[in-house]
């Protein structure tokens, strides 16, 4: 158990951080799902529609630190491809 001070105070930020970051990481998974659903239903629009809206918040994911750049880079490129490849069957 933290004895100083500063080490209490330093628990409490990261307490407080890591329910942040959890939000945050929580958040990202279910604007994927609702990517993923789409194109698991067939819809294009709403597919293309649901990628619009998580592809903010996967960058913003990356801004904040929750994610890593190249991991939401990768996972928007990877959603998008298959949502394009949606028109062409």
């Amino acid at each position: 158990m933290a004895n100083t001070t500063s080490a209490k105070k330093a628990t409490r930020k990261i307490a407080a951080r890591t329910a942040v970051n959890k939000s945050r990481r929580s958040r990202v998974r279910n604007f994927i799902r609702k990517v993923e659903e789409a194109i698991a239903s067939g819809d294009q629009a709403s597919a293309a529609a649901a990628l619009k809206a998580a592809q903010p918040e996967l960058m913003r994911a990356a801004t904040k630190g929750v994610l890593h750049a190249n991991t939401a880079s990768r996972k928007v490129s990877r959603l998008a491809s298959r949502v394009k490849t949606m028109t062409a069957a």
